[in-house]
């Protein structure tokens, strides 16, 4: 068989990657964090970009054009988002310390969001970026920890997802700075709901006293861990002020113990921690600024729109440029100012493109899930990824990678954007699929409503949810009671009889 040389032309298509394509699919899965820090670095590396302000520069804003072939970046509405701000009184917290030696003062605290832990920091790649306070060991943060303990305490479902809310508003000390009246109305959850995820989680999570609401309440649970929250101890601990007055007279004739029993008692409390948040790391912590803003829209329906603090500004700056090219300029650096000039183009491009997507991923979420912001989490509908790719004619990584990180703030709370995505559950009667979540919620309260001696089996729960045209086997309504953290209609009974023999 002979051997021969060859020259064939063969014709194939092929995605090519470029570095800019990458760094283009990179920018839509940061956080705004993320992208704030990556738009810091492009700025100190490319003189031709600026900051989106007159005030930056110095310069009137009409010198901070953006260049003739890139689009003008997405203007959101110049309007600050419209945020709760959750206000406690530290005067238990500070009573509390000035009655005691060893304590830090309590000082007023500016009104802030919820936190979010934003990584946990690395040393910079350069010899100038180095720290030594980047090898120290970090503390875990309140935020990753507090969302830790939820999750070992209550079960997925509905009771995490409230549980998840709280964590949202836990303030430095690891107080809950939010009602379970307003917590409920915002979820559209019952009060006792919230109030009972609210007991399961103070009594299982560490610290002791994480999650309290005031001072009295987070030096109960500590007593109550040690097994010495008795009578006397709770009618010291009703009176705080007292103790910080050290008006200890009045807690004797209370507590009806002499001054050395008081002294103990006193001792005791005094070991106690009244900031259990402060144990973990505040340093790297932002609030959560959500990406975009829902709000109620005039003619009934929803508006959505870009949050302009979560929305980096960069503009290429041509007056500048047009000066640098003025002037007798290298081969070199005309290579150089050239690379700036095509690098900033696309980054002002890439910006707005990125912008325009996350607008329309969360108008289609919003569009779905309209009975979630008008009824709560009953109203929450299943949703996929690929759903919402279809509907908008991307592809669902895309999808994937905007809702990754991203946050809304709607009339209800601020949420994920991941929270909105739901497994659907086939509907009895023909008609629209319900989410696995709000069939969860249904199935807490049907059993919530029980009473003694009308206890329902799985049998009983999944024949009535068939009526209401949810078709779920016995089985899977074991499975979500299960995961729920519901025990099983004998144990409920048992549970029942034994609190009737015991009244």
């Amino acid at each position: 068989m002979a051997l021969s040389a060859k020259l064939q032309m063969r014709q194939s298509q092929s995605l090519v990657m470029t570095p800019q394509l990458l760094q283009s699919i990179r920018l839509l899965q940061y956080s705004n964090v993320e992208l704030a820090a990556y738009v810091d670095g492009e700025m100190e590396r490319n003189p031709l970009l600026a900051a989106g302000t007159s005030e930056a520069s110095g310069r009137p804003a009409a010198e901070m054009d953006t260049p003739a072939d890139s689009p003008v970046p997405l203007q959101p509405r110049e309007e600050a988002a419209a945020g709760t701000q959750i206000t406690g009184s530290e005067s238990d917290s500070a009573a509390f310390e000035s009655g005691f030696a060893g304590r830090e003062d309590a000082g007023d605290r500016p009104e802030r969001t919820a936190p979010v832990a934003r990584g946990e920091g690395r040393i910079g790649a350069s010899d100038h970026d180095f720290s030594v306070e980047d090898l120290a060991e970090r503390r875990p943060s309140l935020n990753a920890h507090a969302l830790s303990e939820v999750r070992d305490a209550v079960s997925a479902g509905p009771a995490q997802k409230i549980g998840k809310a709280m964590v949202e508003h836990l303030d430095e000390s690891g107080y809950l700075r939010l009602s379970c009246d307003q917590l409920a109305t915002d979820l559209g959850v019952t009060v006792a709901e919230v109030e009972a995820v609210l007991t399961t989680i103070q009594s299982e999570a560490t610290p002791a006293g994480l999650f309290a609401r005031d001072l009295a309440e987070c030096l109960a649970i500590q007593l109550r861990r040690r097994n010495r929250f008795d009578p006397i101890i709770a009618a010291v601990i009703d009176n705080l002020d007292l103790l910080a007055r050290r008006d200890f007279a009045a807690l004797r004739r209370l507590t009806g113990e002499d001054e050395s029993g008081l002294m103990d008692i006193l001792a005791e409390i005094r070991g106690l921690d009244p900031k259990p948040g402060h144990a973990f790391d505040h340093e790297g912590f932002e609030s959560i600024v959500p990406d975009v803003l829902v709000t109620e829209a005039p003619d009934g329906g929803w508006q959505v729109e870009l949050n302009p603090d979560a929305l980096p500004r960069v503009l290429v700056d041509n007056n500048y440029l047009r000066t640098v090219r003025s002037g007798g300029l290298s081969d070199d650096d005309r290579a150089f100012i050239g690379e700036c000039q095509q690098s900033a183009n696309w980054l002002v491009r890439a910006l707005d493109q990125r912008a325009k997507t996350i607008v329309k991923v969360a108008s289609e979420i919003v569009r779905r899930q309209d009975g979630f912001l008008t009824h709560g989490i009953g109203g929450l509908k299943p949703m996929t990824l690929m759903a919402v790719a279809e509907a908008i004619g991307m592809h669902e990584s895309t999808v994937s990678r905007v809702t990754a990180t991203k946050f809304i703030a709607t009339p209800r709370g601020t949420f994920e954007m991941r929270f909105f995505f739901t497994v659907a559950i086939a509907s009895a009667n023909g008609g629209d699929a319900h989410s696995a979540e709000s069939v969860k919620h249904r199935i807490k309260l049907l059993i919530d409503a029980e009473s003694q001696g009308k206890v329902m089996s799985d049998d009983d729960i999944a024949a009535i949810l068939k009526k209401e045209g949810i078709d779920l086997a016995r089985r899977t309504v074991a499975k979500y009671r299960e995961a729920l953290g519901i025990p099983s209609s004998i144990q409920r009974r048992r549970e029942m009889n034994a609190r009737r023999l015991a009244s």
